[in-house]
């Protein structure tokens, strides 16, 4: 699942995705192009990680979550 935050004219996206069975992979793009890769074992430290990554956006003057429409 793909989400977009924006700051002014920057945007940022993460995406959260299954890559194998019991492992998972949470991709942050920042502006520049540079991409973060989190791994995890379970859904559940999976979407902790995304409710903190989303609040500590929010913090850093970041709006959205977005969906596919901006």
């Amino acid at each position: 699942m793909f989400w977009w935050f924006n700051r002014g004219d920057q945007f940022l996206r993460y995406e959260s995705r299954e890559t194998a069975k019991h492992a998972y992979e949470l991709v942050v793009r920042l502006p520049d192009g540079t991409e973060q890769v989190e791994l995890f074992a379970d859904t559940a430290a999976l979407e902790a990680r995304e409710v903190a990554l989303r609040r500590e956006l929010t913090v850093n003057g970041w709006t959205g979550p977005h969906g596919w429409n901006i």
